[in-house]
């Protein structure tokens, strides 16, 4: 077993279903590791807690195999009983302080954010001890993943890169995201807005081969100055 990634060098974020219809999903958390996915979270709103547990041992295996990191989304109990290094948090989920109190402390606490407003509040936490550990900003184009939800566009990746980049120096960088939309055919835009992290979702879950997806996202990312 390889030693597990730290947060701060991921780069490539996969969500993923309990995959079903496919009954392949030990074989696809290996092949998206294998393609250079740094962390896999498990976003199923119709699975139980039992199964969900049975999944997250399944992706807890690969990652500690690989050396990468998975994440719970939504419910700190789950987090807290798989034992997951990561865990996120929607802007009406659990509040951050919660979830801290329920989650070990070296357990690294992302948010998600849609506007510039929440982008300043996540990097304000991200500033305080026992903060967020990163967010994610987006959905940078709509996508049936999130439902509902409007898309921001490249604009609020900008914002966020450049709030980044006027940080002080003696502040610790924050990692973040780019979700929403994200593909071969959109990532280079995502780069190009100063994105050097992405969270994809139906790039790799809908490849044919998620090893050589994953690649093909890793190589576009390419050597961006990291933010």
């Amino acid at each position: 077993m390889n030693a597990p990634l730290s947060l701060s060098s991921a780069r490539l974020y996969l969500c993923t279903d309990a995959r079903r219809g496919r009954g392949d999903f030990a074989d696809f958390v290996e092949a998206a590791f294998a393609g250079g996915v740094d962390i896999i979270q498990l976003r199923d709103k119709g699975i139980e807690a039992a199964e969900e547990l049975e999944l997250l041992d399944v992706i807890k295996g690969a990652a500690a195999r690989h050396g990468k990191l998975f994440a719970v989304n939504d419910r700190a109990d789950i987090a807290a009983l798989s034992g997951a290094p990561v865990f996120h948090i929607g802007q009406k989920d659990l509040p951050l302080r919660a979830a801290r109190s329920l989650l070990d402390p070296g357990v690294g606490i992302g948010l998600s954010t849609h506007s510039p407003a929440h982008v300043d509040a996540a990097l304000d936490a991200a500033g305080r001890t026992g903060g967020l550990d990163y967010f994610c900003v987006g959905p940078v184009w709509a996508t049936p993943t999130k439902p509902g939800r409007s898309a921001v566009g490249t604009d609020l990746l900008r914002y966020a890169a450049g709030k980044l980049a006027r940080r002080s120096t003696s502040t610790p960088a924050v990692p973040w995201f780019a979700i929403g939309g994200v593909d071969l055919d959109t990532v280079h835009q995502v780069v190009e807005a100063g994105a050097t992290r992405i969270v994809v979702v139906r790039a790799i879950t809908e490849a044919a081969d998620p090893t050589s997806a994953a690649l093909a996202l890793r190589a576009a990312l390419g050597n961006a100055d990291d933010h």
